[in-house]
């Protein structure tokens, strides 16, 4: 246990985090999501979990660490669904609310269609599977940058 530091981000999620860059995506996404064949297809190339927690509990703890990229349009995302491309399920709901009071601000959801959303996550630099089991659950978060601190 580290202070200050969500319990559920285990070592392989920190080094990860740690290791991305400004400008990288990570791939939160739940248990029907094909995530281990993607994972091998991205940089880190290892699949790497956060077990037995929603994709918001999950996205809560990376997002108390990750700032989000303010140079994109798209630097939260998600997947649309199939065929109700205007709905909006409950997870993404409580997403959408993680995101907006990590950022302080809302900051919008950018809905991927699903076979365009396979192909955003093979170009990310890891994925990472929560336990959710929702449909939908699959979102997409790029990293920005940290300021230095004012004299």
């Amino acid at each position: 246990m580290l202070k200050g530091i969500s319990p559920l981000l285990n070592a392989d999620v920190l080094y990860a985090l740690k290791s991305m860059g400004h400008g990288d995506m990570l791939v939160l996404v739940d248990t029907n999501f094909p995530a281990d064949s993607i994972a091998r297809e991205t940089p880190f190339g290892t699949l790497l979990r956060i077990d037995n927690v929603t994709s918001a509990e999950a996205a809560k703890a990376i997002l108390s660490l990750m700032p989000l990229d303010s140079f994109i349009d798209d630097a939260a995302a998600c997947m649309e669904v199939v065929g109700a491309p205007d709905e909006v399920p409950a997870v993404r709901k409580e997403v959408q609310a993680v995101i907006d009071e990590a950022e302080g601000k809302h900051w919008p959801l950018v809905p991927v269609e699903r076979f365009a959303f396979y192909e955003r996550a093979k170009n990310a630099y890891c994925v990472i599977q929560t336990g959710e089991r929702r449909f939908y659950g699959c979102f997409t978060l790029t990293k920005g940058v940290i300021p230095p601190e004012k004299a």
